[in-house]
């Protein structure tokens, strides 16, 4: 598998983001996407899921699920948690299990974020740092190739960081494919940088 972007162009606001963008990532390997604030890190990885519009250029995966387009194939954790307070940690998870697809169901993914033992609570109960746990369950609960992790790390403490870097190394392992936007490490030892807005 292999995600590459070709002359990519982004356009917020009438605004030219950035321009002329280039980066290839293979099956089993992490970009880190660098840059000072409002360089275009997290409309990169929007445009990649499918939620903002390509201004111009090329977005193109090679060696995934024919029938279904780029966005379907990638999970985006982005700044917002998306949970619904009135739900249960676990209902929530349900949810997104049935709207985006099987797979290895709440308790287990619950279990690799360590929020099975409040599984059954409220998730407007939560901390900061266990509502980003809840959202790194969604990437264990429903299997896709392309994680798009956008400051992934925000609001964990270390033990969560080591968790999320674990899950992240258990994914490249395995074949899938990691473009995530930080500030700073995030456990991906390794990872090729993208650097937006060097010169501007």
């Amino acid at each position: 598998m292999r995600l590459e972007a070709s002359d990519l162009a982004c356009v917020r606001g009438g605004r030219e983001v950035f321009a002329g963008l280039r980066f290839a990532v293979a099956g089993g390997e992490a970009l880190m996407v660098t840059g000072r604030n409002g360089a275009g890190k997290s409309s990169l990885l929007r445009m990649i899921a499918g939620l903002v519009r390509v201004a111009a250029g090329r977005l193109a995966l090679t060696g995934g699920a024919d029938d279904l387009p780029l966005a379907e194939q990638a999970h985006y954790l982005g700044h917002q948690d998306a949970l619904k307070p009135s739900l249960t940690v676990e209902e929530n998870l349900d949810f997104w299990a049935r709207y985006l697809g099987t797979g290895d169901g709440a308790p287990a993914a619950l279990a690799a974020v360590g929020l099975d033992t409040v599984a059954k609570l409220p998730a407007g109960y939560l901390s900061a740092g266990q509502r980003r746990r809840l959202s790194m369950a969604r990437l264990v609960a429903i299997k896709r190739p392309i994680w798009l992790l956008d400051e992934p790390a925000s609001a964990l403490d270390r033990a969560a960081q080591d968790r999320l870097a674990e899950l992240m190394r258990g994914h490249l392992a395995g074949g899938g494919l990691i473009v995530a936007a930080a500030h700073g490490p995030i456990g991906l030892e390794g990872a090729r940088e993208l650097q937006l807005g060097a010169t501007g």
